[in-house]
């Protein structure tokens, strides 16, 4: 996925979507917590929301991309002097060996076939003890969107989705909750939290999902919180 074809209209929509602005973004905050005077990675940083967020909640930043558009982007909300790099996920990071309080990777992983090395180094740049909170796709959307696909399966699939009137077309990769926890473990990991929340209690009422009985909630992402062993 080459982000920088549309990353203005990716940031602008990711801003104020029901997906990003009012549920993703919200829960990271929420499981991050506390977050005063700590040293966090912001991995797929893209236009650099979250980091903002975080650090105007004291946290000290960086962040990468592998989108040169969206670092430029990032840039101008966050600052010239902001720590923020083009990097590859799936090549070894440019930082020392724990360099960092915490990373959060928003929305990243799914995009990779195989999580082994990235995660081994989100695992050598985090202090023992340190958090790795991320988002991914929820593995039963892959299935409701396939419904002939097998869960079980470690497989990629694609969909549309709009940005500011664009359509873009994305590929993701459906991995099962047991290959998530697999790779986990075997990268140092170990699994402290796991949600699936509501959206924010303020989103505004013509972006609620219709016609649910829980309003408020709806299969989308799943959240984890692991600690580095």
């Amino acid at each position: 996925m080459d982000y920088d074809e549309f990353a203005e209209a990716y940031a602008a929509d990711n801003e104020v979507n029901l997906l990003n602005g009012y549920y993703e973004r919200p829960a990271m905050l929420s499981l991050a917590g506390d977050v005063a005077g700590r040293r966090i990675l912001d991995v797929g940083c893209g236009a650099g929301p979250l980091s903002a967020a975080l650090r105007d909640r004291g946290a000290i930043m960086s962040g990468l991309d592998l989108s040169a558009e969206m670092i430029a982007l990032a840039r101008r909300r966050l600052g010239d002097d902001a720590d923020l790099t083009v990097a590859d996920l799936a090549e070894p990071l440019p930082y020392a060996d724990a360099a960092f309080d915490d990373i959060v990777a928003s929305v990243v992983l799914h995009y990779l076939e195989d999580w082994t090395e990235p995660l081994a180094e989100l695992r050598r740049v985090l202090k023992p003890g340190g958090r790795l909170i991320l988002s991914v796709n929820h593995p039963i959307v892959y299935t409701a969107l396939n419904p002939d696909g097998e869960y079980f399966d470690t497989v990629a699939y694609t969909y549309d989705a709009e940005h500011a009137g664009r359509t873009v077309v994305y590929t993701n990769w459906h991995r099962p909750l047991q290959a998530m926890n697999d790779a986990f473990t075997a990268a140092g990991f170990r699994i402290s939290v796991i949600s699936e929340p509501p959206i924010a209690d303020d989103t505004p009422s013509e972006l609620r999902p219709p016609n649910l009985e829980h309003p408020a909630r709806f299969i989308c992402f799943i959240f984890f919180v692991l600690e580095a062993c």
